[in-house]
């Protein structure tokens, strides 16, 4: 199993105790996310320490203030690290007002290019601002691949697959008012589907009174597997592959 998008740094247990519990689970790799120049330096030092954990380095939505060429400049040689396998997470939030909309834009419009320029997958954010993530996406990210993180967006499903985006599933399709996200879970193709715990968030229901960890994605896709009528193991074999081709680890 894989576990596509977590934030080690931020989950509370040591890096080592939780890639040694997510071994235990059946976990063989883990992409660790970062959102700001702590954090991406954080996941590069992780992915340094661990054979299974690999970094994406970004500027999340909410930590887009005052973003500027310097930043770029800081994401630009962080991406270039070997164990930097995607660009992100980056996009739009419109929920939390924490980051001026101007500076969001700004902040995902480099990103695009620079996922572009390094090869490299994005991993996209978006919170209340479907439209907008979906138009920038449809305008900017031609010959990207597209991670939607998270997948949050069932009522837009099928004009994210016209684009070929790949659509991740974190544990909030477990809960048991996600009955639209579990539908659109169900449709997704095989070959475009991806698995996540989003930690420390997020946590899967039959354990959401812990605190989330990437060991707990075993959750989310036994969920996903009885939601496609699947087993366990061929959606494991699915997710290993999607993520190897994807991410070339």
């Amino acid at each position: 199993m894989i576990d596509s998008h977590t934030h080690l740094g931020s989950c509370g247990p040591d890096d080592a105790e939780l890639v040694a519990a997510a071994a235990a689970a059946g976990v063989t790799r883990i992409l660790t996310v970062g959102m700001d120049p702590d954090s991406c330096r954080q996941a590069l030092a992780a992915a340094e320490a661990f054979p299974q954990v690999y970094a994406a380095i970004g500027r999340h939505p909410n930590h887009a203030t005052g973003f500027d060429d310097a930043d770029l400049a800081d994401l630009q040689a962080l991406a270039a690290h070997p164990r930097c396998v995607a660009v992100g997470e980056t996009g739009l939030d419109y929920y939390r007002d924490t980051a001026p909309r101007a500076d969001q834009e700004r902040a995902f419009h480099a990103q695009i290019e620079l996922a572009r320029e390094t090869g490299k997958p994005l991993i996209v954010h978006t919170r209340e601002a479907a439209d907008d993530t979906i138009e920038t996406l449809a305008e900017r990210a031609g010959g990207v691949e597209v991670i939607l993180h998270c997948f949050s967006m069932p009522d837009r499903l099928d004009e994210c697959l016209e684009h070929g985006w790949w659509i991740s599933f974190a544990g909030n399709v477990t809960y048991p008012k996600a009955q639209e996200l579990r539908e659109a879970a169900a449709r997704v193709p095989e070959e475009r589907v991806l698995v996540e715990t989003d930690a420390p968030y997020l946590t899967p229901q039959p354990v959401r009174k812990e605190r989330n960890q990437p060991a707990f994605v075993v959750h989310t896709a036994r969920a996903l597997a009885e939601e496609r009528g699947t087993s366990y193991e061929a959606l494991e074999a699915a997710l290993e592959r999607n993520a190897a081709a994807l991410l070339r680890w």
